[in-house]
């Protein structure tokens, strides 16, 4: 019997959660393939995450904390891997993002983050990153999707979206890519804790025109906002005056915005009028 490769922990986040993983289940008595029927995956996947060649997204990382009672352990290491993964003025948003109870976003030229299919992020990192390779692609994907967890789970984000109405009438990829995304659209928000709005050219000008503007609160410290402009880095803002103006000008933009029905009607309407698919009423 081959003796296991070693693992230097040290090398990179990836291999130091590998190496705990590793360690755990070794204490536990354990094969690879004993750990993998517990979390439901193959013993060529734990031995991945152990050799830190393909690491594990943060569910997965939660089922092996939990089964290999590591005491948050690997849901820590998970949590500094995917952290050091972003740059740097992406980590300050993010670490902000994960704090917020209730998040109140605008959205001129693209669907957020936050609620973007794998397809639709794919296309983006296409274009706004040419030449990067399938590997990289993957990652920032999986990066991307993995900020959804706050959706999700018994205390979710409480978020509210005003979307431009271009973000509707852009296709974005193939047809395929932007009915997906519009229709997940749909989907999201008909959850009890997402609201989401478009806002009409009818509505002509408003303070949030020359970029993307988000407003985050915290159960335990003063809202912070965060802007961004196409093609620059996020900047987020906490002087208290600065932000009380930013959650002025979002205010009027509800109210310029077509009302959460109104915004489901149209989104339907564009699926039926612009890409061929007419989606489910309401309650179907």
């Amino acid at each position: 019997m081959s003796r296991p490769k070693a693992l230097d922990p040290r090398s990179s986040l990836a291999a130091a959660l590998g190496a705990k993983v590793r360690k755990s289940r070794v204490a536990m008595g354990w094969t690879q393939q004993e750990l993998a029927d517990r979390v439901y995956v193959s013993a060529s996947r734990i031995a991945q995450i152990e050799l830190a060649t393909d690491p594990p997204n943060e569910y997965l990382s939660q089922d092996l904390d939990r089964v290999l009672k590591a005491d948050d352990e690997i849901n820590v290491a998970w949590w500094h891997m995917n952290r050091a993964q972003h740059r740097e003025w992406v980590r300050q948003y993010i670490d902000l993002e994960k704090r917020a109870t209730r998040m109140r976003k605008y959205a001129p030229q693209l669907v957020p983050g936050i609620l973007q299919t794998p397809d639709y992020a794919r296309c983006l990192f296409r274009v706004s990153q040419p030449g990067i390779s399938q590997r990289e692609l993957e990652r920032l994907v999986q990066l991307r999707m993995n900020r959804r967890s706050i959706l999700e789970g018994d205390d979710p984000l409480y978020l509210w979206v005003v979307l431009d109405e271009s973000i509707l009438l852009r296709p974005f990829g193939d047809v395929t890519t932007t009915r997906g995304q519009l229709k997940q659209l749909l989907e999201m928000s008909e959850l009890p804790h997402i609201a989401l709005q478009v806002l009409p050219f009818k509505a002509g000008a408003h303070g949030a025109m020359d970029g993307a503007l988000t407003l985050m609160d915290f159960p335990d410290g003063p809202s912070a906002a965060y802007l961004e402009g196409a093609g620059t880095q996020g900047e987020v803002v906490e002087s208290p005056q600065a932000v009380k103006q930013y959650a002025m000008i979002y205010d009027r933009l509800m109210v310029k915005a077509l009302s959460p029905e109104d915004s489901r009607d149209l989104i339907r309407a564009t699926l039926e009028e612009r890409y061929a698919c007419p989606p489910p009423s309401d309650g179907t």
